[in-house]
């Protein structure tokens, strides 16, 4: 078996790379990077007899035409701006994959996936990702959904990499259409900043505050598991959150036309090369990842409360950053090595809730240090 990691030696998929190094058993592992020199440097430092290295560029369709072919699994860890682009390809060449976010067209290849006798998992990370799977084991075991409160607890610098700083950017623009929320069966957009609520997340991250953020799952769940009502509520540490603040009460989120300095530019594009560019942006005392899923429901015509937590090692034992990053990184290769050996046997375009077996995935979860706690009211 073999497995294509694109971005594979990014800052979130090279924890990818690793996962599937140490408890995978694909034949080949190949990591396909524009930047091939560090690329051919994690190659090296893991020394895997299975592990290669191939130059990519993602803005070239044809090569992926070209290059994906051959594999039992592609592993999207690109920035998601190419997920449409990747999915298309996979279904085009017939190959299984996933990735860690998702586009709203990508479940348009559904029809052709199946004919291509392929699957294509959108979304498969921390957030969009376990939490899925958090509401899928809930959701089995109740007769009814009434709500779905997701919570969420990003705890890394606003600019760790540039894919990373679209995100942060994204997720608090004003004029963000995906920033909803689902209730009593319709569509509700929110502005940045709504729906504040407390949520208490493991150990050192504690009690925080969260607010709506555009996320997929408030997009998939009112079909996949017949919610009523499904919200996803964020935060990122603070010093993230007042900056994300400022940006918004000062107008810098803006992409009207500006000239500065005889250059057309606009405020959105000054803040975002800034951001990458200062050493600030790069630091924070704390890298965690904090998830809750509340469900609430009826079973057997009864009120019934599931909530599910996340609880993963500490940055001293995880070393440092890839206490964050391992969040994302891990649940795509639990989703590859699931493919691969036959644990998903649906075929398509399917979100994470619709397809991954809960006990498997938390069991593989536990294998790598990261527990899946549940309580039930």
């Amino acid at each position: 078996m073999k497995v294509l990691v694109l971005g594979g030696a990014g800052a979130v998929c090279n924890e990818t790379t690793r996962d599937l190094v140490k408890f995978s058993d694909f034949q080949e592992i190949v990591v396909a990077e524009y930047n091939l020199v560090a690329a051919e440097k994690l190659v090296k430092e893991l020394s895997d007899p299975r592990l290669s290295s191939v130059f990519f560029d993602a803005n070239d369709y044809d090569s992926m035409l070209k290059l994906f072919p051959g594999f039992d699994v592609v592993i999207n860890g690109l920035p998601w701006k190419y997920d449409l682009i990747v999915t298309k390809a996979c279904v085009e060449a017939g190959v299984s994959g996933l990735d860690v976010s998702d586009h709203e067209d990508q479940w348009s290849f559904d029809a052709a996936a199946k004919e291509k006798g392929m699957i294509f998992i959108p979304g498969v990370g921390a957030t969009p990702g376990t939490t899925n799977v958090m509401a899928r084991n809930a959701a089995d075991q109740m007769d009814e959904i009434d709500d779905i409160q997701i919570s969420f607890a990003a705890f890394r610098c606003p600019a760790p990499a540039p894919g990373l700083l679209i995100t942060f950017l994204y997720e608090f623009h004003p004029e963000n259409d995906d920033r909803v929320y689902f209730k009593d069966g319709k569509y509700v957009h929110a502005g940045p900043f709504e729906g504040i609520k407390k949520a208490k997340f493991f150990g050192p991250i504690g009690e925080q505050e969260v607010c709506y953020i555009p996320h997929e799952e408030a997009w998939t769940m009112p079909d996949s598991l017949n919610a009523k009502n499904v919200s996803v509520r964020g935060c990122f540490p603070s010093h993230a959150m007042k900056l994300a603040k400022a940006m918004l009460e000062a107008g810098l989120y803006s992409e009207d036309p500006i000239t500065i300095k005889g250059v057309e530019t606009t405020a959105l594009d000054i803040m975002h090369d800034l951001l990458l560019e200062l050493p600030e942006t790069k630091e924070t005392p704390l890298w965690a990842y904090g998830l809750i899923v509340e469900m609430y429901g009826k079973k057997d015509g009864k009120n019934l409360k599931i909530s599910h937590w996340n609880e993963h090692p500490p940055m001293d034992e995880w070393g440092g950053k890839a206490a964050y990053y391992k969040n994302i990184g891990i649940p795509l290769s639990i989703g590859a090595q699931m493919i691969a050996r036959g644990d998903i046997k649906d075929r398509g375009v399917f979100p994470p809730e619709s397809v991954i077996d809960p006990a498997i995935f938390f069991a593989e979860l536990k294998k790598r240090g990261i527990k899946i706690h549940m309580e039930i009211e």
